[in-house]
C-alpha cells in the first residue's frame, strides 16, 4: 500500500516542504518553476544593501560603517562604538543557558547599543520586545560566539562554524553578488503561487479552506478530522503555528502541546503607502525605531529603493510602514480593535514625522496580519528540547516545521520546509 505524507499549513514552508518531497529523490531546481527571470536582488554594493537607519530622538541617524562610525562619535551613540568594542573584548563569558536579547547586550556592549539597537532589531526582526525575547534562539550566532570564543567579536571574525550550505548556480550568484535580499517582479506572493500551481502539476492533493479540527493517532497512523471529512496519513509534516498545533494534539501527546503551547506570536499591520512626485530625504534599505521613540511604529522600508521595478512609474515612490508588534499584542489583550483607517492615519504620521513627506499618498493599503512573527521568548530553546525529545521517544511521525521554531524570515521557513522533507524521506526511504 502506498505510504502518505500529510502537510498541515499552506504558508510557505509547507509549501516548500512539498516541493521538496515530490521532487525526491531528485535535487531541486529553481528553473522549475519558472521564476528566474521574475528575481529581482540587492546585491551588496546597492544602496539598500548598504545603507540602514534608525530614527532616533527626532532625527534619521545612519548605522555607523568603517574606521569613521568606530572611532569618532556617530550619533544617536554618544560615544565612539570603539569603547562598546573594548568592552566587549573584555568582558568574561556569560554564565546562563539563556539570557534575553537585552540583558544579553547590555551585558556585553553597554546600555546604550541594548536600548537602541539591539531594541531596534528585535522590533525590525520580530516585531517584539528585547527585554523578553531570548537571545539563544533569537540571535544564536552572538549566543554560540560568546559561548565558544568568549567574545561576539571574535566569535564573528574566527567563525562558529556553519552546517553545510546547498548549492547551484542562482545560490553562487547570489553569494558571489552578496545578496543583502531578494524579491520577485510580481512581488513575493508570486513564489508561494507557482509552488501551488506545480504541486498540483505533479500530482499533489491541495486542500484549500479546509482547517485541521483535530489529530488522532491510532494503530500507527494518523486521522486528520477536516471537519466535513477526514484524511489518514502515515506521516505528518505540520506547518502550522506552534500554538495551534497544541490545540489540535491528541491527548496522549499532551506533553508536546504543553512545550508547544507557549511558543505565541504578535500581530503586525503593514501600511503599504505610494506618492506621487516625492523624494525621500536619504537613499537606504529604510529605519527601524526603538520603543523609546515611538512604541507603534517598528520602522519604515524605502521599497522603491531596493526594487523600482515594482514603482510601475518612474514619478512614484513607495513605503512600507510596519505597525504593532508587542505595542499592539498589549492592546489586543485588552480587547481593544484598531480600525484600518487609525492605522493607516498613524502610518501617514509616521511618514510625515520621520521622512517629511508632507503630500498625501495617491495609493494606501493596510493589512493587519494577526498572530504572524512568532516570538522566541527566554526558555524557547528548552521547549524545543522537550518537543523533540518526546518525539524521539514515542516514535511518533510527527516533524515540525515552520517559522514558530528556528527563524522567521522567508528565506528560514523555506529552509525548515526542506529540512522537514529530507527528515521524512530519510526514516520512509519507501515513500
Amino acid at each position: 500500500m502506498a505510504r502518505t505524507v500529510a502537510v498541515l499549513g499552506g504558508g510557505i514552508s509547507g509549501l516548500a516542504a512539498c516541493y521538496h518531497l515530490s521532487r525526491a529523490p531528485r535535487p531541486p531546481k529553481v528553473s522549475e518553476l519558472g521564476l528566474d527571470s521574475a528575481i529581482l536582488p540587492v546585491p551588496g554594493n546597492h544602496p539598500a544593501a548598504q545603507n540602514r537607519f534608525l530614527y532616533v530622538r527626532g532625527t534619521l541617524h545612519p548605522l555607523p560603517t568603517g574606521l569613521r562610525g568606530l572611532f569618532l562619535p556617530s550619533p544617536p551613540f554618544t560615544k565612539p562604538l570603539f569603547w562598546a568594542g573594548l568592552r566587549e573584548l573584555t568582558t568574561p563569558r556569560g554564565m546562563e543557558p539563556d539570557e534575553t536579547v537585552h540583558s544579553f547586550a547590555e551585558r556585553r556592549l553597554g546600555p546604550e547599543v541594548a536600548s537602541i539597537a539591539m531594541d531596534s532589531l528585535c522590533r525590525g526582526v520580530f516585531a517584539g520586545d528585547s527585554r523578553v525575547l531570548s537571545v539563544r534562539s533569537c540571535f544564536p550566532s552572538l549566543f554560540q560566539a560568546e559561548q565558544t570564543h568568549r567574545s561576539i567579536l571574535l566569535g564573528l571574525l574566527l567563525g562558529t562554524g556553519q552546517s553545510p550550505q546547498l548549492d547551484s548556480p542562482l545560490i553562487s550568484q547570489a553569494r558571489a553578488e552578496r545578496w543583502s535580499q531578494w524579491s520577485l517582479r510580481g512581488g513575493l506572493e508570486t513564489l508561494p503561487q507557482a509552488l501551488g500551481t506545480h504541486l498540483i502539476h505533479k500530482g499533489v492533493t491541495v486542500l484549500k479552506g479546509q482547517p485541521v479540527c483535530g489529530l488522532n493517532f491510532q494503530s500507527g497512523r494518523w486521522q486528520v478530522s477536516l471537519g466535513d471529512s477526514s484524511l489518514e496519513a502515515d506521516h505528518i509534516i505540520s506547518a502550522v503555528p506552534a500554538a495551534v498545533l497544541s490545540e489540535l494534539l491528541p491527548s496522549e501527546a499532551a506533553p508536546l502541546a504543553q512545550a508547544l503551547a507557549p511558543i505565541r506570536a504578535v500581530s503586525v499591520a503593514v501600511v503599504n503607502l505610494q506618492y506621487q512626485e516625492v523624494h525621500l530625504p536619504v537613499q537606504g534599505f529604510g529605519h527601524l525605531v526603538p520603543s523609546s521613540e515611538d512604541p507603534g511604529v517598528l520602522g519604515i522600508v524605502y521599497d522603491s529603493v531596493a526594487f523600482p521595478e515594482q514603482d510601475g512609474s518612474p514619478s512614484s515612490l513607495r513605503v512600507t510602514v510596519m505597525l504593532g508588534g508587542a505595542w499592539l499584542q498589549a492592546l489586543e489583550d485588552r480587547g481593544h480593535k484598531l480600525p484600518q483607517e487609525l492605522l493607516q492615519q498613524q502610518a501617514q504620521e509616521a511618514v510625515v514625522t520621520q521622512l517629511g513627506l508632507k503630500k498625501p499618498p495617491t495609493q494606501s493599503l493596510v493589512s493587519l496580519h494577526k498572530s504572524c512573527i512568532p516570538q522566541y521568548t527566554l526558555g524557547h530553546w528548552q521547549r524545543l528540547e522537550v518537543a523533540a525529545q518526546f518525539l524521539a521517544n514515542h516514535q511518533l511521525p510527527l516533524t515540525l516545521a515552520g517559522a514558530s521554531y528556528e527563524g522567521v524570515s522567508v528565506n528560514d521557513c523555506i529552509e525548515s520546509g526542506r529540512r522537514a522533507a529530507v527528515h521524512v524521506l530519510n526514516t520512509m526511504p519507501d515513500l
